[in-house]
């Protein structure tokens, strides 16, 4: 860590002309100094347009001119997502950028003037002296396929939550007109179920429909039907269904309205899970990755979605850190506190991790040993949770040599690597 600090320090010298930028939805604004902290002309304000962006760049090169300097480092909080606009642009034009912690900016605000005064001329100055002390992340900006897995994971999100939401309502549709149907079909969302809804009769209506023509219907959609004494059942129920019959024309246009909603999130999900599949196929490991038994392609994208390009990356604990899954620890003289993970990072990439984590431990025989090993070891043994956040980390350095050097996993090789299991190999 100390390395990286000092690194980071090395790359900003004299020649370096250092600006810090505070990000708002409209309007940005711009501060310069050099390595010493000495600012340079007033502070600029652009607006969130190609023609400021354009100025922007402008004033960094008469800035660069008028004093002297052969480099430029640009540094900005990622604020929500109005940054990215920005980076990207910045990323087309070949000038460096960097990203510093917002919580780092809110808890260096009063070094300069001794006040807890917050505004965005102070922020830039803020930001500025951050990235002049090293203090700054390089941002992994996805491109690419990376760039698509991203976006595509995105919208699988936001397909996720209107799908609970439609699932949800269809389901207080059926509580209030037609109860009944729960008791015959246990899931409404089976092929049957759903056609059968696709009637869009209440169930004062469906009793008089010929057990035929509903068999009928079915057979559009289900080609093993339904058998005739589930039919039968349905419409026994419905003679002494309880469900409401007022406001039965709007009932109907509800039901249809949302059976359509359903249907359609349901396709764009295929459409979703087949251009997942085509990016996945472009990313050398990926079928060595999902060899893995428990790991599965939802998984893959999304680790890929988060992290992006691994040739980004020269080693796992750095994967490790952007999961926020690096350990922390509270010392202080004799005092030892409770060693804890961070938590900053991506969160998305550290709840991916460990959902994965609970079936690779149930269904992977290695992952399952290391399990064990951890929580029963006779020196230092982790509660449950501690040892999930191993494997976790475990499944980083694997995903990351195999999409490295696209290998093979073997769980053989990985049960040689726990202490008693090597032991016992050893014996036999």
């Amino acid at each position: 860590m100390n390395y990286n600090q000092n690194e980071k320090i090395a790359q900003i010298t004299s020649q370096t002309l250092i600006i810090g930028v505070d990000i708002a939805k409209y309007k940005h604004v711009a501060r310069a100094q050099d390595f010493r902290g000495l600012e340079f002309a007033a502070p600029l304000y652009f607006e969130n347009t190609n023609a400021s962006f354009n100025c922007f760049i402008e004033w960094i090169k008469t800035l660069m001119i008028q004093n002297k300097m052969e480099k430029v480092i640009i540094g900005m909080e990622p604020t929500g997502h109005y940054w990215l606009n920005l980076a990207h642009f910045l990323k087309e034009q070949n000038i460096k950028f960097v990203v510093v912690n917002p919580m780092h900016v809110k808890k260096s605000k009063e070094l300069d003037d001794n006040s807890p005064t917050k505004n965005d001329v102070k922020d830039a100055r803020v930001i500025a002296q951050l990235v002049k002390d090293g203090r700054y992340a390089e941002p992994n900006i996805p491109q690419g396929v990376y760039a698509e897995l991203r976006v595509a994971r995105k919208i699988r999100d936001l397909l996720s939550v209107d799908l609970q939401a439609v699932q949800g309502q269809i389901h207080n549709w059926i509580d209030r007109y037609f109860p009944e149907f729960l008791t015959v079909f246990k899931d409404w969302e089976g092929k049957a179920a759903i056609q059968l809804l696709k009637l869009n009769l209440l169930p004062h209506e469906l009793v008089n429909l010929s057990e035929q023509d509903i068999l009928q219907h079915l057979r559009k959609a289900v080609k093993r039907a339904v058998g005739l004494s589930k039919i039968k059942e349905l419409k026994q129920v419905a003679v002494d269904s309880i469900g409401i019959r007022e406001g039965s024309d709007m009932a109907k246009l509800e039901l249809s309205t949302l059976i359509d909603k359903y249907e359609l999130i349901r396709e764009k999900f295929e459409e979703l899970e087949t251009n997942i599949d085509r990016l996945l196929e472009q990313i050398p490991g990926v079928e060595q990755m999902l060899a893995i038994k428990g790991v599965g392609k939802d998984t893959i994208a999304g680790f890929y979605s988060e992290v992006g390009d691994l040739g980004n990356y020269t080693h796992p604990r750095q994967i490790i850190k952007l999961a926020g899954l690096s350990l922390k620890e509270n010392t202080s003289g004799k005092h030892r506190g409770q060693t804890k993970i961070t938590k900053r990072g991506r969160k998305t990439l550290r709840a991916l991790l460990f959902r994965v984590a609970m079936p690779l431990v149930a269904k992977n025989t290695a992952f399952k040993a290391l399990h064990e090993y951890f929580t029963k070891r006779p020196d230092n043994p982790l509660k449950k949770m501690q040892s999930l956040i191993a494997i976790c980390n475990k499944l980083i350095r694997i995903l990351f040599t195999i999409g490295k050097k696209q290998c093979e996993f073997s769980e053989e090789r990985m049960l040689r690597d726990i202490p008693h299991m090597a032991e016992l190999q050893i014996a036999a």
